[in-house]
């Protein structure tokens, strides 16, 4: 198979996975290296994804534009500064640096011992349950307009733990959400908003080693894969928002364990090597 057909199949996982809580880097890292692929790069994973990025840029757009002009306006005039749309982009801002802070220093070790599968395999299976718990047991009472700074920190803080392929960033944050009691879809809607910052900082951050470097492909086949992911994953939007407000995350949760399983056969068979 040609490296742009390659693309494509990468395109498609990349936008069916990033935005369910299921890691798409972890099917990113795996299904490659099944198919005798072997593994696209760390900096492959980050360019991509700005793809699924720009489909929350534009599927958001409103209410990206609505709290961008508020917290713009709060910097300058003291009766904004109380206004709910200016204190959420502090708390996108704040929630970023975990991630942002710990991705700079970890670079080398994310892109080096982070990405061997049994790792994945073993955060893939943990944080589905966490997930799963979270979701049963939420007091199911807050709204986004609830969220407050240390709502916002300790969010902040579980997306870092997506550092770590397997985890998965919305995932993560969901499960933080979920435990604090924010409803299913304005937990979603946050960690939507609150991986803009994250990804496309890290997608620009890697564009350095799209011509070698942590990339298995060139620049043509990762740009239609991120053009792929961005059509994919706007679709996987809408979709998603609408499927939280009425089910739960159960079905993400047995996938992701089920997955976890699989690829443990498949690498204790010597299949798949880790």
């Amino acid at each position: 198979m040609t490296d742009l057909l390659k693309a494509v199949v990468l395109g498609l996982i990349q936008g069916f996975t990033e935005f369910l809580p299921i890691s798409s880097s972890a099917h990113l890292r795996f299904f490659p290296e099944l198919f005798g692929w072997g593994d696209p790069g760390a900096a492959f994973t980050a360019v991509i994804q700005i793809g699924t990025e720009l489909a929350v840029l534009i599927y958001f757009r409103h209410d990206i534009w609505r709290i961008g002009k508020a917290w713009l306006l709060s910097l300058f005039k003291p009766e904004w500064r109380g206004h709910f749309d200016a204190r959420m982009g502090w708390f996108i801002i704040i929630g970023s640096l975990p991630i942002v802070i710990l991705g700079v220093l970890l670079k080398d070790v994310i892109e080096r011992d982070f990405r061997n599968l049994w790792i994945i395999v073993t955060t893939l299976i943990v944080m589905g349950i966490a997930l799963g718990i979270a979701d049963r047991f939420s007091s199911d009472d807050k709204r986004l307009k609830d969220i407050g700074m240390r709502e916002a920190i300790l969010m902040g803080l579980a997306q870092a733990l997506a550092l770590v392929p397997g985890v998965s960033r919305s995932g993560a944050t969901i499960s933080m959400g979920r435990a604090l009691g924010f409803e299913r879809e304005a937990a979603t809607r946050y960690a939507f908003l609150l991986a803009i910052p994250a990804v496309i900082g890290a997608g620009l951050y890697e564009l350095k080693e799209v011509p070698g470097g942590d990339n298995a492909y060139g620049w043509g086949p990762t740009l239609v894969a991120t053009i792929v992911s961005f059509l994919v994953g706007y679709a996987a939007i809408a979709w998603l928002l609408r499927y939280v407000s009425t089910n739960s995350y159960a079905p993400f949760v047995i996938y992701r364990v089920l997955l976890g399983v699989t690829m443990l056969i498949l690498l204790g068979m010597g299949v798949v090597v880790a």
